[in-house]
């Protein structure tokens, strides 16, 4: 794949807060996008090898890190509801089609994982008139290990309000390459903590989807 030419910068979202993302400027004049959502934990940065073995190089493609990771302000791993994470989606495809005059007819989603109900969600609930939408491994069912685990987590939150829980996800459970793995527990910027308002809300949703 040619090199691109790729920036960084921020976006205002829906409540005012300015979340970081990443463009990749196509290798021509192009009115053609792709928008790339991060797994969960992770952020805009780790989808630049996606990129490259898509080989679309006459496309724009774009990329933000969730509230709560990686470059983005907020308590990592924390948003109020998940739901907040779709309007998040809707605002920055309003901002990179504005900026760049590209049209929600020409924009092809890529999604994986958490990502991927987000997009399912926001096309569900939003109904916007994109070209195609392509999940990878969308999380619609979280397994949790410990029985009852879902009534549990929303008693706590009854009655702490805010907390968090680590992830159980390995590298090895993401990966069968080894240098994909190395590269994933050495990646400071990835985020270990999941909200519990952000997991109860993914668990919800993804049914409802």
């Amino acid at each position: 794949m040619s090199t691109r030419v790729s920036s960084e910068g921020r976006f205002k979202t829906w409540d005012g807060t300015e979340l970081f993302c990443r463009t990749w400027a196509p290798l021509s004049d192009s009115k053609k996008a792709l928008i790339l959502i991060h797994r969960g934990h992770e952020h805009s940065g780790r989808l630049q090898g996606l990129l490259e073995m898509l080989d679309l190089p006459d496309f724009w493609a774009f990329s933000w890190d969730n509230r709560g990771h990686g470059h983005s302000p907020g308590e990592r791993g924390y948003a109020a509801d998940y739901l907040d994470l779709v309007k998040d989606l809707d605002a920055f495809v309003s901002h990179v089609c504005g900026k760049h005059n590209i049209p929600l007819e020409n924009v092809a989603v890529v999604a994986n994982s958490v990502g991927a109900v987000t997009a399912a969600t926001w096309v569900h609930d939003y109904a916007p008139r994109i070209r195609a939408m392509v999940l990878a491994a969308p999380a619609f069912r979280i397994k949790l290990y410990v029985p009852g685990a879902i009534p549990l987590l929303r008693l706590l939150e009854k009655i702490k309000g805010k907390a968090f829980i680590s992830s159980y996800v390995k590298s090895k459970m993401l990966t069968h390459d080894p240098e994909q793995s190395k590269a994933y527990d050495a990646d400071k910027l990835i985020t270990r903590n999941i909200a519990v308002s952000v997991l109860l809300g993914l668990h919800d949703t993804a049914t409802r989807i």
